[in-house]
């Protein structure tokens, strides 16, 4: 179980997980422990959510399971009078193990009220700013509240584009959000893996708890002329760019270009308050992303599950040929009853690798224990078929053995349940045959 929630370890916002049929708690991260003052969780698995968590006696009225399924989130706002605090929730359903779990993500919403309040304090326009708050966090997404944002901050501080740039792990940078006025060429396609060597003075800036501010990107020809190549041919002016600080770490920086020239020092302190808003937002991100990840995908292959396999189907195009590949691993059973689990996970992981490397440009998913799917649109019959005999010979040489079945249709207009059952009693004939092939082998000898 732990390497399910595992990644939730060092997450600064309140994650637990409870079983939705007990409602004893599975898992708690540390952040929960430490804002409900559990000095050791594991003395608390097993209680129930609504006693731990709200000091109820029965489970709570205002309790989400019923309305929580696989693959979606419900968001909602609830006051804990425990810790008298509001929080805005995100819950989902995890099924794992044949239990269906309840996963609850918490956002201290005393935090941004806070930052409000800061906002409120330090800049001289607090009516925009607040706005523009109010409008990206009633998005319902962090993406979308981003990209909102960016427009607000464009649009009110009229310049002609506001963009926000994240670091890779290999040190180089993409601009992943970007807003442009009306007539301003996007450029965030082409600003994809900048060398770090092009912002590294504005990096020894940042590390003196100051912003960058140019006046005239001309005036910076000389000291710095990496920049200076970059930002000439997208006809930059001025421009004002702060950094991205997250857990006194830069993780990239966010700017707006050719702002009005006397709003300047007026968008550099505003800049301060709203990157913490920009961070958090960046965070939220990547939790949703990862919780959209558990929900979707196999944790062991990293294939897409029976939810992502529903969702994909649904967005086939019609009048497109379609190749379905239904999978069955042989002995699997056989391999963990005799030398255990660890072995039996290595045999799916081995699978796993001969349909990526056969099928890996198409979409694959592990809809069961043993049972893998492969979708290939606009594949023709013969390339479908060849590839096939490819994955046979790879299945051979790498002692992954599978019965496979498929069906192809020239022109795809829905049935896809027909084609399901098709592909899958295929698979069984080939199930069968490849059993009595090695009873053949074997009395051979």
């Amino acid at each position: 179980m732990s390497e399910i929630w595992e990644f939730y370890e060092n997450l600064n916002e309140i994650v637990y997980v409870a079983d939705m049929d007990t409602h004893e708690i599975i898992y708690m991260n540390p952040k929960a422990c430490e804002v409900f003052g559990i000095r050791d969780r594991e003395k608390v698995k097993g209680k129930k959510c609504y006693e731990v968590l709200q000091r109820h006696s029965g489970p709570c009225e205002f309790c989400t399971n019923s309305v929580l399924k696989p693959g979606f989130f419900h968001e909602w706002e609830i006051y804990n009078p425990v810790l008298k605090k509001s929080f805005k929730l995100k819950d989902t359903m995890v099924e794992t193990d044949g239990r269906r779990c309840r996963m609850e993500l918490a956002i201290d919403m005393s935090i941004q009220e806070e930052q409000k309040k800061t906002i409120q304090k330090y800049t001289s326009n607090e009516s925009m700013v607040n706005e523009g708050l109010r409008l990206a966090l009633a998005e319902p997404r962090p993406e979308r509240s981003l990209e909102v944002l960016l427009a607000y901050l464009g649009e009110h501080l009229k310049s002609e584009r506001v963009y926000i740039f994240e670091e890779n792990e290999d040190g180089t940078l993409d601009n992943t959000f970007e807003w442009c006025g009306s007539g301003v060429v996007p450029q965030k396609e082409v600003l994809q893996k900048v060398p770090f060597e092009v912002v590294s003075l504005w990096y020894h800036t940042f590390k003196k708890n100051k912003n960058v501010i140019i006046q005239d990107v001309e005036a910076i020809r000389e000291e710095d002329p990496l920049a200076y190549e970059y930002l000439k041919p997208q006809n930059i002016h001025t421009l004002v760019v702060s950094p991205l600080v997250d857990n006194g770490k830069i993780i990239g920086f966010y700017g707006v270009d050719n702002p009005p020239g006397e709003q300047l020092d007026h968008i550099s302190m505003l800049f301060w308050i709203v990157g913490h808003f920009i961070v958090s937002l960046l965070r939220r991100r990547m939790l949703v992303n990862r919780l959209e990840r558990l929900s979707m995908y196999d944790q062991l292959t990293g294939l897409g599950n029976r939810h992502a396999m529903k969702e994909y189907q649904e967005s086939l195009s019609d009048k497109e040929s379609l190749g379905v590949l239904y999978c069955d691993v042989m002995g699997l059973k056989y391999v963990n009853d005799t030398m255990g689990h660890q072995e039996g996970d290595q045999l799916l992981v081995r699978v796993c690798e001969c349909l990526n490397r056969q099928f890996g440009d198409y979409a694959l998913f592990r809809i069961g224990g043993d049972e893998f799917l492969g979708l290939c649109p606009g594949i023709g019959r013969k390339e479908l078929e060849h590839r096939i005999a490819l994955l046979d010979q790879d299945m051979e040489e790498n002692d992954a053995g599978m019965a496979l079945g498929y069906v192809w249709e020239p022109e795809y207009s829905g049935g896809f349940e027909h084609l399901l059952i098709e592909s899958d009693r295929r698979m069984y004939e080939d199930k069968r045959r490849r059993k009595n092939a090695k009873k053949k082998e074997r009395s051979g000898k």
